[in-house]
């Protein structure tokens, strides 16, 4: 069992790994739950998390955490999978209960399986060890969030079957798998792909797993991803109909689906009709919508717009899988938190865009309908033409494919591979009549003898059947293995930063230079390491004017570490309850006087603090003189005075020239010149104010982000008890 105030043990993972079995197989998908969360009612979403982190708006309603319908993915490729491990849990917490582990590429053109835990180059190594190390985990996650959590990686590659059945024995519950990703991007035979693919999704059909195919690399591979959309359908084709008659079930078959365009392109113009069109002709598969990575460059904020853009084409078209891609994913730097904002962007998203389908409906007539016509008549033409060139192997060797010329006009750029060519060529082999594999799940003819009813009781038990004779392999690398790396960042007291590794020391720093690109990009690494920061590297960088400047991110190593045990740590100031505040109140009338001091104008959280309909002090019987907004601070002393408040309640947000410190000082400085500065409580609040900073001007309290109006009446009944 995970405790939630404490880290996730690794080590303890690791233990009698050897024996440890997955609780569960087959994929999990969400349960609806439409109704009431909080005060609001839900059309369109699933069963609430037993345990999980809210969206940070989540505050001003009653702390919140509607889970949308779709199953959401984060997709993980940090290179150590006891890091990942972390960051599954910190995902879970955030609502994705798909967890997608990005296999190193290298990986494809492994003949067989690896063992023990290497490191991996984006991504990491899939190996047996990491693979149950990280369904242990996330059984234990499971029971934490209350969830169920789907674990995913590829089967791909020259070992794909050997990686399929290692997956179904696992607990593994969904894999990407398309021949067509073989041929086209790493170049192994086609035959041999699509011979290892009939084996490996008969394997995955039998342990229950969900399949997505990867016809979504055509558009980010094609010079102009929106001009292959209608060769994308015909790669969808290929795959779901390839996998439904290998002996998959069609809930089990997932389009991974990408809106082929970004902004400033007339994106939803664009991407719209195809993702209607998808839906139209594969309307008996599941749609899996990720957002296109094509586009992105290095600006976070770009990133995540064009992911809510993409949002909402999964809303108007429905998707029952919603991946996210995290907003650094242009600058290689798969950064944890980067991975919790991408999730919650689609969980805020999809929750703000409940219900809309039942306000709005796509239109019958005009563009829309006319474009997804022509969309789904070219994906048809497309693969006639196919056929009559001699089918998917020929179409392959012309160039067919990843062509960036709009069907059924041809750019001569496709990517073209040989039918007797590339890696594992003529590597496939005709069974003999007598061949006989004593295992399940298995793909072809089989010369199974009569007396067995399951080819595997001639060995009494395939591992698919009895999991005892599975082989666990633990490290090989003496140097390169998990344990090493756990050695090198044993918890020891002090406190580093992190985004990727622990204890990898990596910060990031956002500058505004008012100079040009190449002169602020050559000044940010300088300041980088003026700040003793090690390793400093450019991340962004974005001209705000060619001559007035540019703003620059830049990346770097801190050389310090924080002693825990000697961290000054502010106790939680304890609040009274109701009753007692009430009850000091009617015995000891309290006046106050508020406003919002300076040039503010700003009223929103003052009258939160103040308000009984926002549950305010007022609630308590405190009577309070409301001045307003932009309220001279002579004018708040003066009502105070003529009123004979207890107290002065100032509020002041704009900080510009540390005029809110400047404002608490003047408002100290003219109670002393007054003569009143030991009759009244001065309190003072806003977004820029704390405890420290507000006493040290002349306050008797501060009050920041997150008060709400059970502090402030709790400091003040304090305060008048002890005068």
């Amino acid at each position: 069992m995970l405790e939630t105030n404490k880290k996730i043990d690794i080590e303890e993972i690791l233990k009698d790994l050897e024996n440890y079995k997955p609780k569960r197989r087959g994929w999990h998908w969400r349960e609806e739950f439409n109704g009431k969360v909080g005060e609001f009612d839900y059309k369109e979403i699933s069963k609430p998390l037993k345990n999980s982190v809210p969206l940070p708006a989540a505050r001003s309603f009653n702390k919140i955490d509607p889970q949308p319908k779709p199953v959401i993915t984060t997709e993980i490729a940090s290179g150590r999978f006891e890091d990942d491990i972390r960051r599954m849990r910190m995902a879970a917490w955030h609502g994705a209960d798909h967890i997608m582990v990005i296999r190193t590429a290298g990986q494809s053109h492994f003949d067989g399986l690896i063992e023990g835990t290497p490191e991996g180059i984006g991504g990491i190594a899939v190996t047996r060890k990491q693979v149950r190390a990280t369904r242990k985990a996330l059984d234990m996650i499971e029971e934490e969030v209350g969830r169920e959590i789907n674990f995913h990686s590829y089967v791909s590659g020259v070992a794909g079957p050997d990686i399929a059945v290692m997956f179904a024995e696992e607990g593994v519950n969904g894999a990407h798998q398309d021949p067509q990703y073989n041929v086209l991007y790493r170049n192994i035979n086609m035959v041999r792909s699509f011979v290892d693919a009939a084996v490996a999704k008969r394997i995955m059909a039998s342990a229950d797993m969900l399949q997505i195919d990867g016809a979504h690399n055509a558009n980010a591979t094609a010079m102009k991803g929106y001009k292959v959309m209608p060769e994308l359908m015909v790669q969808h084709a290929i795959n779901s109909k390839f996998s439904e008659l290998v002996g998959m079930k069609k809930e089990n078959i997932a389009l991974s689906t990408v809106p082929p365009t970004s902004s400033p392109a007339p994106c939803i113009k664009i991407d719209l009709p195809y993702a209607v069109a998808l839906r139209e002709l594969f309307k008996d598969y599941k749609m899996r919508a990720q957002m296109n990575t094509k586009y992105i460059e290095s600006c976070t904020r770009e990133a995540t717009v064009g992911h809510t853009l993409n949002l909402m084409i999964s809303k108007l078209t429905s998707a029952d899988i919603q991946s996210t891609i995290t907003p650094d994913e242009g600058r290689n730097v798969p950064w944890h938190y980067n991975n919790m904002h991408a999730v919650n962007t689609a969980k805020q998203a999809l929750i703000g865009m409940d219900g809309l389908m039942d306000m709005i409906e796509l239109k019958k007539e005009g563009y829309l309908p006319e474009k997804v016509r022509e969309l789904k008549e070219k994906a048809i033409l497309f693969l006639e033409e196919i056929i009559e060139i001699g089918g998917y192997f020929k179409a392959v060797q012309e160039g067919f494919f990843v062509d960036s010329g709009e069907y059924p006009e041809r750019n001569g750029d496709g990517i073209a591979r040989k039918i007797n060519g590339g890696i594992a060529a003529e590597s496939i082999y005709e069974r003999e009549e007598d061949y006989f594999a004593p295992v399940c799940a298995h793909f072809g003819y089989n010369n199974v003898p009569k007396e067995y009813k399951h080819p595997c009781d001639a060995i009494d038990g395939c591992t698919l059947c009895d999991t005892r004779k599975i082989q666990f392999i633990d490290e090989l690398d003496e140097n390169d293995n998990v344990y090493n790396r756990l050695e090198t960042v044993k918890d020891d007291g002090k406190i580093v930063p992190e985004v990727e590794w622990k204890k990898d020391g990596y910060v990031s720093v956002t500058l505004f230079i008012p100079e040009n690109e190449s002169i602020s990009e050559a000044a940010a690494i300088e300041m980088g390491k003026n700040m003793n920061l090690r390793d400093v590297e450019v991340i962004h960088k974005q001209v705000m004017q060619h001559a007035e400047g540019t703003l620059v991110e830049i990346k770097g190593r801190v050389n310090f570490s924080i002693d825990k045990s000697k961290l000054v740590i502010a106790e939680p100031k304890p609040v009274m309850s109701d009753d007692m505040i009430k009850d000091f109140i009617k015995k000891h009338p309290v006046k106050i006087v508020a406003g919002t001091v300076g040039e503010d104008e700003h009223s929103v959280g003052l009258r939160e603090i103040i308000d009984i309909k926002h549950g305010g002090i007022e609630k308590y019987g405190i009577e309070c003189e409301y001045l307003g907004t932009s309220c001279p601070i002579e004018k708040l002393i003066d009502a105070a005075i003529e009123t004979k408040a207890q107290v002065i309640m100032a509020s002041t947000i704009i900080t510009h020239n540390d005029i809110h410190i400047k404002n608490m000082r003047k408002l100290h400085d003219l109670c002393v010149e007054k003569g009143v500065r030991d009759r009244l409580i001065l309190i003072c609040g806003g977004t820029q104010v704390t405890d420290e900073i507000a006493k040290v001007n002349g306050m008797d309290a501060g009050f920041g982000r997150g008060t709400h109006g059970n502090n402030v009446a709790t400091f003040i009944v304090e305060t008048l008890s002890k005068a």
